[in-house]
């Protein structure tokens, strides 16, 4: 047994005998696809370990269930709260229920989830996930499964086009006077974060904006507060942050070290949570289109479910827009 006596998962096969997590599938559910040998020292060490052989990589349940899974990098993010409620809208019109779990930022936790929930759904949206691209289309060749927030070649990925926004945020900043722009970055392993970064360095040099970056850091309030030091340190006067939870947190760093914003520092944040508008001053924020994202999760999972998809696509990525309040002014004289 792993710790804590939980049942082992085929990561801890994998970790006891030495070989890849897709190898200890194979010798489970494809043995002629690995050798006699390795297949033997696999089920060796599973036996050792009291390793039960689960749908993770195999087949999904053999009868509907009519219940599909969400995983979310961290249930606390208010960023998942529109997914969620439209993810739920669009499952129960359908007869099907949604269960919701959260990662808490670790794939560890993230493929802990996974093994123990695949044998009792029809499909998975993940949301946020920091699991490998490997490893999610492995589990995509034998399960329902659709990504958010993040795109994985073969894999049904829903995405926010970040180049609109972002843009929008540039132009505005820029309109402002300002001649530099900070990002203050979110996780390292968050595709969503490179491709926020990679749309500020394609578009400030345009509108002849230099480009600086502090990070990474925890998506969170607590991360914010953490990078008040150094976005002081580098003598920024506008900020735009990887999500709306760290703009936050760097505005009540701000204020505690009797910086104000906009009038001395403008902040940007991104996804429009529900909140951002409730915070002093209100956050300027580039808002992803969470609603849609949610319901259009379930439409392609459904899809796949009901075995009317079509061969993997991307979905084509959703558009963001800006969203002006006011923490963001004229730059300081």
């Amino acid at each position: 047994m792993s710790e804590a006596g939980q049942q082992p998962t085929i990561y801890d096969v994998a970790k006891s005998a030495g070989v890849a997590a897709s190898t200890v599938s194979r010798a489970f559910s494809r043995p002629g696809r690995v050798s006699a040998r390795t297949a033997a020292h696999v089920h060796a060490v599973a036996a050792e370990l009291g390793y039960r052989a689960t749908p993770l990589t195999g087949r999904p349940p053999a009868t509907r269930t009519s219940t599909v899974a969400l995983v979310v990098s961290d249930v606390t993010n208010p960023v998942y709260f529109g997914i969620v409620r439209a993810l739920e809208t669009a499952a129960a019109a359908a007869g099907y229920t949604v269960v919701v779990a959260s990662a808490r930022e670790s794939d560890e936790v993230e493929r802990a989830i996974l093994d123990r929930t695949l044998p009792t759904v029809d499909g998975v949206v993940l949301a946020g996930s920091r699991l490998p691209d490997r490893t999610i289309r492995t589990l995509a060749e034998h399960h329902a499964f659709v990504v958010l927030n993040r795109l994985v070649p073969g894999v049904r990925s829903i995405v926010p086009d970040t180049r609109p926004g972002i843009g929008g945020a540039l132009a505005h900043l820029h309109g402002l006077g300002h001649r530099a722009v900070t990002y203050l970055a979110g996780p390292a392993g968050s595709w969503a974060d490179g491709q926020r970064w990679r749309s500020i360095l394609d578009l400030a040099p345009g509108l002849d904006l230099k480009a600086g970056r502090v990070g990474p850091c925890a998506p969170t309030t607590e991360g914010g507060l953490r990078a008040t030091e150094e976005i002081l340190r580098q003598g920024a006067t506008a900020v735009l942050a990887y999500n709306d939870l760290l703009a936050i947190g760097l505005m009540t760093g701000l204020a505690e070290a009797g910086v104000r914003v906009p009038d001395q520092v403008s902040v940007v944040g991104f996804d429009n949570i529900f909140c951002a508008d409730l915070c002093t001053p209100p956050l300027t924020t580039v808002a992803a289109p969470l609603w849609t994202m949610g319901t259009r999760a379930f439409a392609e999972l459904h899809l796949q479910i009901e075995g009317t998809a079509r061969r993997p696509r991307p979905v084509a990525p959703l558009p963001t827009r800006l969203v002006l309040r006011r923490s963001t002014v004229d730059v300081p004289a």
